[in-house]
């Protein structure tokens, strides 16, 4: 093996882990999920009890605005 072929293999593992975590990144942009994997954890999503009317309406709004399953 001569020192070419070495540094072609090793450029292209590091190539290809550049573009893994890009695409990886670019994913994670995109999501619904939020930034990074820790997100979402611990936080209370649950509504306040002043505001339990209001999140009331929004569920049946929300129910109401989706197309009906067969």
């Amino acid at each position: 093996m001569n020192i070419e072929r070495i540094l072609n293999m090793i450029l292209r593992r590091l190539v290809g882990r550049a573009v893994n975590a890009g695409v990886n990144a670019g994913i994670k942009a995109v999501s619904k999920r939020g930034k990074g994997q820790g997100a979402g954890k611990g936080q209370d999503t649950r509504p306040l009890p002043q505001d339990e009317a209001a999140a009331q309406k929004a569920r049946l709004m929300r129910r109401n605005a989706r197309p009906p399953r067969f």
